[in-house]
């Protein structure tokens, strides 16, 4: 197994937010060799239900449309002791006037999943997004099978909505989701742990 580069540490005034264990920043160029070492190391765990990207051209298209499009937000939840990446939370097709929302893409990597960490990281996006990006509400859109999934965004609040039929096209199919949501106003005074 190839070991990812060092991480590269992220200094304080980088993070947008910061938990216990975690903080919060923003996906840069950068970044590119140790999330798409993560990313390899990690394709056992995320398939079938995430592909995230494996190669440098697949990860400059990747990282290009949350970067330059301002309809996409790609934050980095990573170790605040160590600045590496323990996953990542995309907010994409962020709609703005009277709708204020954005739907949500995230994964983590194998060597932090199951230890919290996304968990605290996806209430820091909730923060983040509910404040300084001026969002109402975001949607998860996630496949039924995925348990672990339809956990982190039941742990953060989300409620289930309902249930799309051949809503996104993943690994050749046409895959079913539960669409899961949370407003502002579900979140007010919710602490950030």
């Amino acid at each position: 197994m190839h070991e990812p580069s060092a991480p590269r540490s992220a200094a304080p005034s980088e993070f947008l937010a910061v938990g216990p264990r975690v903080g919060l920043r923003l996906i840069s160029y950068g970044d590119g060799e140790e999330f798409t070492a993560r990313a390899r190391e990690s394709a056992e765990h995320c398939r079938p239900w995430l592909f995230p990207p494996e190669t440098a051209e697949k990860y400059a298209a990747y990282a290009g449309r949350l970067i330059e499009d301002p309809a996409h937000a790609g934050l980095l939840v990573c170790m605040r002791d160590t600045g590496a990446i323990a996953g990542f939370v995309n907010v994409n097709s962020i709609i703005g006037g009277a709708f204020r929302c954005g739907f949500l893409g995230y994964g983590a990597f194998a060597h932090a999943a199951g230890r919290g960490l996304m968990s605290e990281g996806l209430r820091l996006v909730l923060r983040h997004a509910f404040g300084p990006m001026g969002l109402h509400r975001l949607e998860a859109n996630i496949q039924p099978g995925n348990a672990p999934s339809v956990a982190l965004v039941r742990r953060a609040g989300f409620r289930l909505e309902g249930f799309s039929p051949d809503y996104l096209f993943i690994d050749g199919a046409w895959r079913d989701h539960e669409r899961w949501a949370i407003t502002q106003e579900m979140t007010a005074g919710a602490p950030v742990r």
